[in-house]
């Protein structure tokens, strides 16, 4: 990890002529969709990058393998803790990626600055100011919805993003949503998530896979010939959960021998259970809780169709930007049974790599999940196709072909 102290004559230099600072204060080793998304851009164009973020837990090790510079600012929860540390870290996210964006440019003289979420945003808005640079901010969700209810903040939001090169969304959804939000002239870019195979630390090898497998359907005692049913994401009412539990009681009645593995934590655990149990179906309900990013591949593997119901809360703080695990499935070759709407139908679809619902459709639900635990052929056809879309992406570059 090279730290801001550093900045003297004898740090390594990486690049050969770097101009874009990219600036997040979430990055990989972290494991988080925002470490992921902007990583994956950093790869994209490695001579060109350098990258700000803040300090995570085995950051030095990975920081030190990696073809660009990484700087890195303080992680308050190291040193105030738990509580303490949640309150200070905005505080010093802010102040530090400022304070460190400048002294890097009288460093590298780079002429770009890549912000990878609106988190903090001021700093740029500063940074705009005073540096001779031109910038491009990515919006993810969440990050839009948590400016609105501060008039101040709101105003000083619609200046950054006016004042920007360009904004960054991860789907249409989120764009449109930003669009209905405010009205800007500044050019909007729509680049979805991508899947890095090397996330995936035990490899994507098919006889690996295979192994891996068998490995975790009989770590829950499920058979080989059952039909697995995956969910992945936060235990959370918008995700729905309960609509995949409630469709295998149906699925048992008419001879599919199912199982369904969720993989996640989250504060409706306790009422899933109950519902399980509830239902007689505690014994093919698997709770895996947390799992990380490096055996996902397993529960993709293990899987036969993967589920995700969300449905839409105009209450809640949190939207979908991205469906990330739709796509992470679809790269496994998963066939997907997901709800029609959002982001989802930019990842999903219909008929192509899964089966678009109705959410709230009971009749719905329980046909997509029929068809494809009776038809293996489709989920073949299905799974596929998704490989094939998962592949597909667009670069960053092509935000610098009229700069």
């Amino acid at each position: 990890m090279e730290h801001i102290s550093q900045l003297a004559p004898n740090i390594r230099e990486k690049t050969s002529c770097p101009d874009i600072l990219v600036i997040s204060r979430q990055f990989l080793p972290q494991e988080a969709v925002i470490s992921e998304y902007i990583y994956n851009r950093c790869v994209q164009d490695p001579e060109r990058i350098i990258v700000l973020a803040a300090s995570c837990v085995g950051d030095k090790k990975f920081d030190e393998t990696q073809r660009f510079p990484i700087y890195r600012w303080p992680n308050s929860q190291y040193w105030l803790g738990g509580f303490w540390g949640n309150v200070f870290q905005p505080l010093m996210n802010l102040v530090s990626s400022f304070v460190l964006a400048i002294k890097l440019y009288f460093r590298y003289h780079y002429r770009y600055i890549e912000w990878g979420h609106s988190y903090e945003f001021p700093s740029l808005l500063l940074l705009s100011y005073l540096l001779p640079i031109r910038f491009f901010i990515y919006l993810h969700g969440f990050d839009i919805r948590s400016v609105l209810g501060n008039p101040l903040w709101r105003s000083l939001f619609k200046l950054t993003l006016s004042r920007a090169t360009g904004i960054v969304c991860n789907s249409a959804f989120t764009r449109d949503y930003l669009r209905n939000t405010f009205r800007l002239q500044t050019p909007t870019h729509v680049i979805h998530p991508i899947v890095r195979p090397e996330k995936f630390s035990a490899g994507t090898n098919q006889s690996h896979l295979d192994d891996l497998r068998v490995k975790v359907r009989q770590s829950y005692n499920i058979p080989e010939t059952a039909i697995v049913i995956l969910s992945v994401g936060r235990l959370v009412k918008q995700k729905s959960f309960e609509r995949v539990i409630e469709n295998l009681p149906l699925l048992l009645t008419i001879g599919i021998d199912v199982h369904y593995i969720i993989c996640g934590q989250g504060a409706c655990e306790s009422e899933l259970q109950t519902l399980a149990q509830r239902l007689r179906v505690d014994q093919r309900v698997h709770f895996a809780g947390y799992v990380p990013e490096s055996e996902l591949a397993g529960y993709y593997a293990a899987c036969d169709i993967f589920a995700m119901l969300t449905v839409n809360d105009s209450k809640a703080r949190f939207i979908d930007g991205f469906g990330v695990t739709y796509l992470e499935a679809s790269y496994f070759g998963k066939p997907v049974i997901a709800s029609r709407l959002g982001s989802v139908i930019e990842v999903v679809s219909h008929e192509e790599n899964g089966i678009l619902v109705n959410p709230k459709s009971g009749y719905e639900v329980f046909q997509a999940f029929k068809r494809l635990c009776q038809d293996p052929q489709l989920r073949e056809q299905l799974g596929r196709k998704g490989k094939e879309l998962a592949r597909r992406k667009t670069l960053h570059r092509m935000l610098y072909q009229e700069n």
